[in-house]
């Protein structure tokens, strides 16, 4: 049974989603502002929903400090404001997903059915699942050490990079694919799913990301077209 963390100021709203997200299932904890959330952060839930416009701490605030606990915790982020700079701002900050307010609640639980199969449908039912898999499941690239079912990477000095959850999923993408073009429209499909509205720029801005992060790394730019991943 999955943990989410509901963050939204309106309490009619909070009560609906709630109740839509509870409805499958899942454990649901909803906080009316951002300062009750902040003292949430520590449980680590397997999901957080944020507003971003909330009394107290905002929503940006709020996955920052998210993100400083546990750098692969999924986000996905709601808002009334302009769509646009929201979602680069989130993508910037690690939200994994945006919904533009108003939205069908029902959008809601697809949104988080999605991320949660995505994030941890391959992590195993067991803890000795799970470390059977990570130890079966260990790739290098380069100089860094990809461990899937534990969502990290470590570099040769042994030190796990601080990665976002969509930061991990793009790199283990091209790595599943080392050697083949792809194209960014093919990327952004496969990465942030046919549901996704918006322009394959965010591609380019996480493969910036990506690649400061990991400067060893051979991701070739197929310019006009998409990426590379040269084979180890």
């Amino acid at each position: 049974m999955y943990s989410i963390y509901l963050v939204e100021d309106e309490e009619h709203l909070r009560g609906v989603l709630a109740a839509y997200l509870e409805k499958e299932g899942w454990q649901v904890r909803s906080f009316p502002d951002g300062t009750s959330a902040r003292e949430a952060i520590s449980e680590r839930p397997d999901l957080w929903v944020l507003d971003i416009m909330l009394p107290g701490v905002d929503g940006f605030q709020l996955i920052r400090e998210i993100k400083a606990d546990q750098p692969s915790q999924p986000v996905i982020f709601i808002s009334a404001r302009d769509a646009d700079i929201d979602r680069i701002i989130g993508l910037e900050l690690g939200s994994d997903d945006y919904l533009a307010k108003p939205f069908l609640p029902r959008e809601l639980v697809i949104r988080c059915r999605k991320l949660l199969e995505r994030v941890y449908a391959r992590q195993g039912n067991s803890p000795l699942t799970a470390s059977m898999e990570r130890r079966a499941q260990l790739t290098t690239l380069a100089t860094y050490t990809i461990d899937e079912p534990a969502r990290t990477v470590i570099d040769r000095n042994g030190t796990t990079l601080d990665l976002t959850s969509k930061e991990f999923e793009l790199l283990l993408y091209f790595v599943q694919n080392q050697g083949q073009v792809l194209e960014r429209e093919q990327v952004l499909r496969s990465v942030w799913g046919i549901d996704y509205f918006g322009t394959d720029r965010v591609v380019d801005d996480l493969v910036r990301r990506l690649r400061r992060k990991l400067p060893d790394m051979r991701l070739e730019t197929v310019y006009g077209y998409g990426y590379r991943m040269v084979k180890a």
